[in-house]
């Protein structure tokens, strides 16, 4: 393979643009961060990274979006974005932020919602595992178990939009989600929950799931809806879905893509599917932590695995790229990742300059919270034009 021409420097802007400012003060900023995920972008540097290699009208295109900060970012700042997600949690928070039914829909379901957890029968909860009855109230129970049944979010728009509110409280910090006293992030193994509650004598909250929904629904809206480009995000393994790029392309009007904007999985940090196990029951999943069994959908242990989708996903790419787009990639600062991240996207942008950006971190990371000891070299910032 050829030489791989690196510069190491800090980032040099394309085009001298400052994003928005994003605070809760505005519908722009309340609605970006909108859903916690693990290992998502900083909203201010996906906007960031857009500003400063885009222009208006510009094409973005994210095939590993999580909660589609990128694509959000893109967006707001006039240009159109197009991201790919596999895991339906990560696309319904992306799908609820770049087009969010409108309030007054929402609220009517939730009422609608409410009104179909009065027949749920008391069947229906005991057949719940213990964990469901020590993390939740009987009437929030009740009205998870109707929201799960009746909201067709995978198709319609209004019922996408309350089950992404839905799962953004479904549990972490007592008092303020619906749950039991939990990370937000990520949820915790069943039986330690239990066991963690009852050491502490800690009964769930007693909530009342329309009045609590409807308070922050209002809140989310109290600042409107972000004013946003054309964007679109596709619930997807970008692996095949890239192939049909060419004739959504067509569909939306894009331009062929001037940013490659993404962050591929960490090898062996996360699994998304399994971490995410009490949401993923909420959309219809299994009452316990379960791992998929199907492809790209795991921890990414494989080396060889993890090579091969960086290939799919970067060639599939390239074939889409204008021929004098910049490629923008954040990943792993660790050796085996950045050294097969970088002879990948060598291979699919064989003309391209490269430039490093180290990006140690800052403060403890999201797996050190979880019990990871280990030191991590922090991340890289890949960058070629």
């Amino acid at each position: 393979m050829p030489p791989i021409a690196i510069r190491t420097a800090r980032s040099r802007a394309l085009v001298s643009t400052e994003p928005p400012a994003l605070t809760s003060a505005t519908a722009l900023g309340r609605w970006s961060k909108l859903g916690p995920y693990y290992a998502m972008f900083p909203v201010s540097f996906a906007f960031d990274v857009i500003a400063k290699n885009t222009r208006p009208g510009d094409a973005v295109i994210d095939p590993f979006a999580g909660r589609a900060s990128s694509i959000y970012a893109a967006v707001a700042q006039g240009r159109t974005g197009y991201g790919m997600e596999i895991h339906p949690v990560g696309w319904l928070y992306g799908r609820a932020k770049l087009a969010p039914a409108a309030r007054s829909w929402v609220l009517n379901r939730v009422d609608q919602i409410a009104r179909l957890a009065l027949e749920v029968t008391d069947e229906e909860v005991e057949a719940l595992p213990e964990f469901y009855h020590v993390c939740y109230c009987d009437p929030v129970l009740r009205f998870l178990l109707a929201a799960r049944e009746h909201l067709r979010w995978e198709t319609r728009g209004v019922d996408a939009t309350l089950m992404a509110l839905i799962l953004v409280v479904l549990h972490g910090k007592l008092g303020q989600c619906l749950s039991n006293q939990m990370r937000q992030g990520k949820a915790m193994d069943p039986a330690y929950s239990v066991r963690w509650w009852r050491e502490r004598e800690m009964l769930p909250p007693q909530i009342e799931p329309r009045a609590f929904l409807r308070a922050r629904i209002e809140w989310r809206y109290a600042k409107g809806v972000p004013a946003l480009a054309r964007g679109h995000i596709e619930w997807s393994d970008s692996t095949t879905a890239l192939r049909r790029v060419a004739g959504l392309r067509r569909a939306y009007n894009f331009n062929p893509f001037r940013l490659l904007f993404t962050s591929p999985p960490y090898l062996g940090v996360t699994n998304y599917f399994y971490d995410q196990w009490l949401r993923m029951w909420m959309l219809r999943g299994p009452a316990v932590p379960t791992a998929t069994g199907e492809q790209w959908q795991s921890k990414f242990e494989s080396k060889a695995e993890y090579r091969l989708l960086l290939e799919k996903v970067f060639t599939g790419c390239a074939e889409a790229m204008n021929r004098n787009a910049v490629v923008y990639v954040r990943t792993d600062a660790r050796q085996f990742t950045r050294e097969t991240t970088l002879e990948v996207l060598h291979a699919a942008f064989p003309r391209k300059q490269v430039q490093i950006v180290n990006r140690p971190y800052e403060k403890a990371t999201q797996t050190a919270l979880y019990g990871d000891k280990t030191t991590k070299p922090g991340e890289i910032d890949i960058i070629m034009r």
